[in-house]
C-alpha cells in the first residue's frame, strides 16, 4: 500500500482527548445528520466560487457530482489505516497508543486511537455508512480555519446508521476498535482537501 498522507507530527506526540457525544439529530446540528438509507442519500455540492466580481454562470461550477465506493479500515498491531476507494486515496490514521512505541502486535481492541490528521472538502459534504453494524465514531470540528484539536467532538454511532456531514465540516476518518471494518462512502467528486 503507498500511503498519500505520511503522519508529521511533534515529538513528544502531545495527544489531547476529544467529548464523545451519542450522534442525534440534535448533537450534530451544524455538523451533519444521521442516514438510515445510504442509497437514498444526498450530498451537498457546493459551486466552484468566481475568481473576481464576475459571479458563476447560473447552472455551472457545481456539475462534478459524487462519487462513491468503501472505505476500508484496519489495524495492523498498534498502527490504523484506511483505504478509500471512492477517491483512490490510502491513509495511516492513527495509533493505539503513542506512535514512537506503536510497533507491538495489538493486544485487544484498543481503548483510545490517537489520530495526526483532520481535514475538510470545501466542494462537498461526506456520508460513511457501515457495511457491518460496527460501532465507530468521526471527529468533527466546525468550519473555519482557526482550528486546533480542542474544537473536535467525538460523534459515537452504535453502528446501525450512518453519518453524514456538510462540505466544510473538519473531519477525521471514521474511527473503529473493531480489527478491521468496511463503510460505504459518498462525497463530492472534485474532492478537494483542506487538511
Amino acid at each position: 500500500m503507498t500511503l498519500r498522507r505520511i503522519p508529521a507530527y511533534a515529538r513528544p506526540f502531545k495527544a489531547h482527548q476529544i467529548r464523545i457525544v451519542e450522534a442525534s439529530v440534535r448533537a450534530l446540528a451544524g455538523y451533519g445528520r444521521i442516514v438510515e438509507d445510504f442509497a437514498a442519500a444526498e450530498i451537498e455540492i457546493v459551486r466552484w466560487p468566481a475568481q473576481g466580481s464576475r459571479p458563476v454562470d447560473p447552472g455551472t461550477g457545481d456539475q462534478g457530482g459524487t462519487t462513491e465506493g468503501d472505505f476500508l479500515h484496519w489495524w495492523e498491531g498498534e498502527t490504523y489505516y484506511g483505504r478509500n476507494d471512492a477517491v483512490g486515496d490510502s491513509y495511516q490514521i492513527g495509533w493505539s497508543r503513542d506512535p514512537a512505541g506503536a510497533s507491538g502486535p495489538l493486544e485487544a481492541a484498543p481503548d483510545r486511537i490517537l489520530v495526526w490528521h483532520a481535514n475538510y472538502h470545501p466542494d462537498g459534504g461526506q456520508i460513511f455508512f457501515p457495511r457491518l453494524r460496527i460501532p465507530f465514531v468521526v471527529a468533527l470540528a466546525r468550519p473555519g480555519d482557526a482550528i486546533s484539536p480542542e474544537h473536535f467532538v467525538g460523534f459515537h454511532c452504535d453502528g446501525s446508521f450512518g453519518l453524514y456531514f456538510h462540505p466544510g465540516v473538519w473531519h477525521t476518518p471514521a474511527l473503529v476498535r473493531a480489527p478491521t471494518a468496511r463503510f460505504a462512502d459518498r462525497q463530492g467528486c472534485v474532492h478537494a482537501r483542506v487538511s
